[in-house]
């Protein structure tokens, strides 16, 4: 017997989430839905569904950064496929998403056909990529986007708490680790991103931000 498929909504907005619950729910035979509103959220749900066959990930959810959790995610659960559902529909967020590990792209504003088609598409072990958007060759990644997509989940999951600001001890913590581990995987994040402190690595990793505005926050340096 077929196991029924599992799936994760990663959306902090109720009423789109509410909107997938009811599209999936109609569409596919019992499916067993999880959703998350925040990448912390997320986490936890990964942890304890590892097994899941499908996240639809929006990438605005909030401590996202950009497409770094798309990132971290692909790196740490490669069996997940992973569908970016953004309001941002522009060909170059989804020649990034698709190059940064993504199964498939669906935008906001799809119709329910479309969404379920791409999804059949996604767990078929296709790709799907929206109307208009079917050659993404010419999308290629900048040298750091790069270099930050090639860091292992565990340094990614590290460069992204100092984006959020917690500092060595705090991070040692949350991670179960020591103050010493956390420098020595600091230390290979900044040789295989070419810096040299925390700040410089976080303003790289702006670079995979959706609008990639630098951050201008001042964060410990190592």
């Amino acid at each position: 017997m077929l196991q029924p498929l599992k799936i994760i909504i990663a959306d902090d907005h109720p009423l789109f989430r509410q909107a997938l619950v009811n599209t999936l729910t109609t569409q596919f035979d019992q499916p067993m839905l999880f959703e998350a509103e925040t990448v912390t959220a997320l986490d936890e749900i990964l942890t304890q569904h590892q097994d899941a066959d499908l996240l639809l990930l929006d990438l605005n959810i909030p401590n996202a950064h950009g497409f770094n959790t798309l990132v971290n995610i692909r790196n740490s659960y490669p069996h997940i496929g992973i569908v970016v559902i953004s309001g941002q529909e522009d060909k170059v967020t989804v020649g990034k998403a698709m190059s940064f590990g993504a199964a498939g792209f669906i935008p906001k504003s799809s119709s329910v056909e479309l969404m379920v088609k791409a999804i059949n598409a996604v767990m078929a072990g296709r790709q799907w990529t929206p109307p208009g958007c079917e050659d993404l060759s010419a999308i290629t990644l900048d040298s750091m986007s790069s270099k930050i997509a090639s860091l292992s989940p565990r340094q990614h999951k590290i460069l992204m708490m100092f984006a959020d600001g917690l500092l060595n001890k705090q991070i040692a913590y949350e991670l179960g680790l020591s103050e010493a581990t956390i420098k020595a995987h600091a230390s290979a994040i900044f040789l295989k991103l070419g810096v040299h402190t925390r700040t410089q690595a976080v303003i790289a990793m702006s670079q995979l931000y959706l609008d990639k505005t630098p951050l201008t926050a001042e964060v410990e340096q190592v």
